[in-house]
């Protein structure tokens, strides 16, 4: 009897291990990285490592703000291990609700300090920069506005497009305005563009579709949506405003570790590879042309370096916290 237990222990214990062996390791990872750009990451991690990656994306209209979202509603149980996200703000209000878990990874050390979290809660990486994308068959260069402000001058009334700002980094920017400007010229100066006739649209690519395709001049987008444009060969430009003003906003993608993340150690080795250099410059050959945030990142030609923008000085925490009073503001303003 005592045999055919011992067989049975040692059959179990086979049974076991083999399915541990046969387990194949995997990370969920949530982004609200464009999936042209993203995937591909994506997949040649899963090719060097072996590991499955589960990817959730975010669409267009809701950038951002769906999987901020669904992790908020996921805190008591989460499914994912790892947000990447296109840009801060977002990333900010997950750290403050304690969504996230510290990780400081060695990937990381040659990062500028005020893009790392001061507890390690998240990591900024790969820039874009918040732009003006115009149709250069509808506007020589000598007759654009040198600044955001401009926009509300009577001559480009109702032939400028802007995303709907309660989500992405239309978001960010409005509430970028409000901690740079001041709530009171930031309110103003959005009644201003709408009084103007700002056309409202559902997302930054929609924003740069309707310049490619002529139905209007100008509009506020991102870097990353003005280049692939560009590359396609459509008759657009992109314009870095306020030069010699308040300055450009720079939105650097955010990579963070879920708290209680069903797969931790795999999750870290996943934030690890994203924030190399190789994947930085990665994403600057991409038609997201992402400007790397650290020196010795090979990049092509017309990737500008990160310390050549005029860069609005800004408190990326202030702007989080700022945010759900931006979004208040710009409900009444620019109700749909």
């Amino acid at each position: 009897m005592a045999k055919i237990a011992l067989r049975w222990l040692v059959v179990s214990l086979i049974l076991m291990c083999s399915a541990a062996v046969g387990a194949a390791a995997e990370v969920v990872v949530y982004t609200s990285v464009d999936q042209i750009f993203s995937q591909s990451i994506l997949q040649d991690y899963e090719k060097q490592t072996g590991v499955e990656v589960k990817a959730v994306y975010d669409v267009e209209a809701a950038k951002t703000t769906g999987l901020v979202n669904r992790l908020i509603a996921e805190k008591n149980r989460p499914q994912c291990d790892v947000f990447w996200n296109s840009e801060i703000g977002k990333t900010i209000v997950l750290r403050e609700k304690g969504v996230l878990a510290p990780y400081a990874s060695p990937a990381a050390k040659e990062i500028p300090a005020f893009l790392v979290d001061k507890d390690k809660c998240w990591t900024g990486f790969a820039a874009r920069a918040r732009v003006l994308v115009y149709n250069t068959d509808m506007i020589k260069e000598g007759d654009l506005p040198e600044s955001i402000f401009g926009l509300t001058e009577p001559q480009w009334r109702g032939k400028v497009a802007m995303a709907y700002p309660l989500f992405g980094t239309t978001a960010t920017h409005t509430a970028a305005m409000f901690t740079t400007f001041g709530e009171e010229k930031a309110k103003n100066y959005l009644q201003a563009l709408k009084a103007n006739e700002v056309v409202i649209v559902d997302g930054n690519s929609v924003v740069r579709d309707l310049v490619v395709e002529g139905r209007l001049p100008i509009g506020f987008t991102d870097t990353d949506d003005v280049n692939v444009a560009i590359q396609a060969g459509k008759p657009v430009k992109m314009l870095y405003p306020d030069k010699k003003g308040v300055g450009t906003l720079l939105i650097p993608n955010t990579v963070a570790l879920i708290k209680n993340a069903p797969h931790p150690e795999e999750g870290k080795k996943f934030i690890d590879y994203l924030l190399s250099k190789e994947i930085e410059s990665k994403l600057s050959f991409s038609e997201s042309a992402n400007m790397p945030v650290r020196d010795g990142v090979k990049t092509p030609d017309h990737v500008p370096a990160y310390s050549s923008i005029k860069a609005m000085e800004v408190d990326y925490y202030q702007v989080a916290e700022t945010m759900p009073e931006a979004a208040r503001f710009c409900q009444t303003v620019f109700v749909r």
